[in-house]
């Protein structure tokens, strides 16, 4: 996890947010998660995959398919990044074959004892 001595900048959040997200849509969670202090991966992966390919997890005939084929998630992409007022938050919208998908992912810029860090992703519908 990439900690910085000072409030990072923009650029620099958004480019830790890119690299996670590349992360995950290459199916490397693990690896992923170290990016950031973060949620759970699985229900960051379930909030996608219901958004994008349209199951609810929890009425999956085929449980937790998601995670057992992750292909789908090379199908995903970034949309627009939008920046909260306080300049701590960061929304990143989610693609689906080149569609914006009713999942967005929230990041944050938090202190720690040893200086700053992105935390999430949160999910958002």
């Amino acid at each position: 996890m990439k900690i910085w001595t000072e409030r990072p900048a923009e650029n620099d959040v958004e480019a830790v947010v890119r690299h996670y997200f590349g992360l995950v849509r290459a199916g490397k969670m693990p690896v992923a998660e170290k990016l950031v202090d973060h949620t759970s991966a699985r229900h960051v992966l379930k909030a996608l995959w219901s958004g994008s390919v349209g199951v609810n997890t929890d009425d999956d005939p085929v449980p937790d398919e998601w995670a057992r084929d992750m292909s789908w998630l090379g199908e995903l992409g970034l949309g627009s990044f939008a920046w909260g007022e306080s300049g701590s938050h960061l929304y990143v919208e989610i693609t689906y074959r080149e569609q914006v998908i009713d999942v967005a992912l929230g990041f944050w810029v938090k202190p720690v004892d040893t200086g700053w860090v992105v935390s999430g992703p949160s999910t958002l519908w």
